[in-house]
């Protein structure tokens, strides 16, 4: 049984931010921990999902991904959060479930988790960094542990964003390349190595 229980919890309209939360859940599944992939619930009416070509594929596509609760968070030891950005903010779903959380935090049940994000968004300076911290805004009040892929890895000189990975779509046009993919891999890889070993320090 692994050692570490991982949440990557992700919103994502045209597919870009699901295709990095995939590799962000293999990776940790690689590195020996034990994944719960899952959506958050869509919040736009399903004639806008219908208007847009991509978003009402990729709705299709991934009907079947689980939808987030707050049991997921409460039973994972490292929390991985995706969502593209919105006005350099994270996205209105994400966001709600966020907002959701407000009992876990009561409770203090979210206090030393391990937790760390990634982004997308249509254009270049589109506000991944922003969203990265804002969503760090969120931790800070959680009282987790925030750990960031900084330039710890080399794959980190070609992404170049130490917050978190992130990626230009395009638009929606262009989805995650191998820099991308391989950067938000890193990253979970580096975040459950530190979950692990502050698992292990407090059971030692």
């Amino acid at each position: 049984m692994s050692d570490v229980k991982t949440a990557v919890v992700y919103y994502s309209a045209t597919g870009s931010v699901y295709a990095m939360a995939e590799a962000a859940a293999k990776a940790a599944e690689a590195a020996g921990a034990e994944v719960r992939l899952r959506k958050v619930r869509e919040l736009a009416p399903e004639e806008a999902i219908a208007s847009n070509q991509g978003w009402a594929a990729h709705a299709k596509q991934t009907q079947d991904v689980p939808e987030a609760a707050l049991d997921d968070l409460r039973w994972a030891d490292l929390l991985i959060f995706g969502a593209p950005t919105r006005f350099g903010m994270p996205a209105a779903q994400l966001k709600q479930f966020l907002d959701t959380t407000g009992p876990l935090w009561a409770q203090g049940e979210l206090v030393d988790k391990v937790a760390t994000s990634f982004t997308s968004a249509a254009t270049a300076h589109g506000g991944q960094e922003t969203t990265i911290t804002a969503l760090n805004h969120t931790f800070y009040h959680w009282g987790c542990i925030i750990v960031p892929p900084g330039y710890a890895d080399p794959i980190q000189f070609q992404a170049g964003n130490p917050y978190g990975s992130s990626h230009v779509s395009d638009n929606g046009q262009t989805p995650p390349g191998q820099v991308e993919l391989d950067a938000v891999a890193f990253q979970a890889r580096r975040a459950v190595g530190i979950a692990r070993a502050l698992k292990s320090g407090r059971t030692a």
